[in-house]
């Protein structure tokens, strides 16, 4: 209850802060950008290192669970799960708008809109949404199904996952709450900076698809129709709601990626990512270390630091969630499915949608960069979209689409912190309803409060402080899978039975009649 209490009140000094509330946010945007880069880039560098040898080392080899333990789902249904679950529609609009921002503002010192700057803006978006941080789900992920499936432990929250922070004493008490609590805080930071920043693109792009004014009254009504969405789905549950959800996530994205594909200009498509890939090879080291100490442009920088964080809010669901479904796999399996299925799922949003966007800059079709200087991101979002033949029908598929990625990981989210917020759970049982629903509500007044301070810089600032405790979390975690991977197991003693050795023993009686009689000791007397 008392981080309900919270999050309520953040909610309203978000509705009430106004303009005033948004200066200071970018500030402290600012502030973290320029002064704390380097924990955010240490961190995430730190964890890929630490999983890609776990991946492809000696650990990698272990199974989480039983040695006759086999998987639940095919290679195939479990992928798809998690890209399902952590996708939501942000990256529908964001995968457009990205690399316009880096095309004007391009790294590397390159010339703004030189085609090194083409290339660069096609590039970046799908480092900042590839295996670097689709890694940072590994913490969690790892160290909850080794407690669950190795170990046959109970985890109901992710310190319960942490083994530094074991046992009876005040101090670990107070700091397993201090974990779950900054756990809560991140996720609502990263679903509140999802939802504020989507709902503002569907009513954009819903006026431009119905011809309804684009206002306050519109972004309420979406509110409305996204909390019926997740009351409903949350209600009915996993197996109820939250698992159709997924499947139609799945096949509204590849819808849209081969519409695009295939109506879009394909050969500058693939050739562009061909080239992009190999660029991404190239310069891996210096953009996962990029602090910028003796100046230049920080635009491509500020959008690292700002998913990473985000990044990290969203890590505890996702390592929960994946954590559930992997029982059978072994690690290597685990976190190379989350490098194909996820970060290659998220390359291909940015590699045919940005591509498409960077080929309209390019051809002069479209002043894509002057529409998002001049009237914001829903604007190119809707922009782009008009320019596809079957426009009408493009748009309504977009919208629902967005309804869609926004319920299945928004719903998840509800679902998995009030599992976190419950006193005690048995094992497969699920949180009470009351309980779902009263975080639906929050979610949906803290996402609105992030709507009424407006602006970008708002729902980049949120996610980058709800991810900036959660790196703490995440050193906790990589000790504890270390902790618990190279302990060595206790030696079982073996007891090897000695041979019977059965001896007939005599006993001669003196006084027998005729002669000494000869009597087993079970017949002496």
């Amino acid at each position: 209850m008392p981080t309900i209490v919270l999050f309520i009140l953040a909610s309203l000094l978000f509705i009430l802060g106004g303009n005033q509330l948004q200066t200071t946010l970018s500030s402290l945007l600012n502030w973290i950008d320029t002064r704390m880069s380097w924990a955010y880039m240490m961190v995430y560098v730190v964890n890929f290192l630490f999983f890609m040898y776990l991946a492809f080392g000696k650990f990698g080899k272990v199974k989480l669970g039983d040695p006759d333990d086999k998987p639940h789902y095919s290679n195939f249904q479990w992928g798809s799960m998690v890209f399902a679950t952590a996708i939501d529609a942000s990256i529908l609009m964001l995968s457009i708008v990205d690399p316009l921002r880096y095309l004007q503002h391009p790294a590397f010192g390159f010339k703004p809109f030189s085609s090194n700057a083409y290339s660069a803006a096609h590039m970046l978006g799908q480092f900042n949404w590839g295996p670097m941080a689709w890694m940072m789900f590994a913490p969690a992920t790892i160290a909850i199904a080794y407690v669950l499936y190795v170990k046959h432990g109970k985890v109901q929250r992710v310190s319960a996952a942490i083994t530094s922070l074991q046992g009876d004493s005040t101090g670990k008490v107070v700091a397993r709450h201090v974990v779950d609590f900054l756990v809560v805080f991140g996720i609502m930071g990263g679903i509140g900076s999802s939802v504020g920043m989507e709902i503002p693109i569907i009513s954009k792009v819903l006026s431009r698809l119905t011809g309804v004014q684009d206002n306050l009254m519109l972004k309420i009504e979406l509110f409305i129709i996204l909390f019926i969405l997740f009351a409903v789905t949350v209600f009915h549950g996993l197996n109820g709601g939250i698992n159709r959800l997924s499947s139609a996530h799945i096949w509204t994205a590849l819808g849209l990626l081969a519409i695009i594909l295939i109506i879009g200009p394909t050969i500058y498509i693939l050739n562009s990512e061909t080239n992009s890939i190999g660029l991404m090879a190239q310069k891996f080291i210096a953009m996962s270390t990029n602090t910028l100490p003796n100046g230049g442009d920080s635009t491509a920088q500020q959008e690292t630091i700002f998913y990473w964080g985000w990044w990290l809010s969203y890590m505890p669901v996702m390592g929960l969630f994946i954590a559930r479904i992997s029982k059978g796999r072994t690690i290597r399996q685990v976190l190379v499915g989350m490098l194909t299925y996820g970060a290659l799922g998220c390359m291909s949003f940015y590699a045919i949608f940005g591509g498409y966007s960077l080929w309209l800059q390019r051809t002069g079709a479209v002043n894509l960069v002057h529409i998002l200087n001049t009237q914001g991101q829903a604007a190119v979002v809707a922009t782009v979209i008009a320019t596809l033949p079957f426009k009408m029908i493009i748009l309504a598929l977009y919208c629902i689409s967005c309804f869609i990625f926004l319920a299945t990981t928004i719903s998840s989210s509800a679902f998995i912190v009030s599992s976190f917020t419950s006193l005690n759970l048995d094992d497969g049982e699920e949180p009470s309803r009351w309980n779902r629903m009263v975080w639906v509500v929050v979610f949906i007044i803290f996402s609105f409060g992030i709507v009424m301070v407006g602006g970008f810089k708002t729902v980049q600032t949120v996610s980058t402080i709800a991810g900036f405790p959660l790196m703490f979390v995440c050193i906790l975690l990589l000790h504890s899978i270390w902790h618990m991977l190279a302990a060595k197991p206790k030696p079982v003693p073996v007891v090897v039975p000695q041979p019977v050795v059965i001896r007939r023993i005599t006993v001669e009686l003196p006084r027998a009649v005729r002669g000494p009689m000869i009597l087993s000791p079970d017949h002496a007397r």
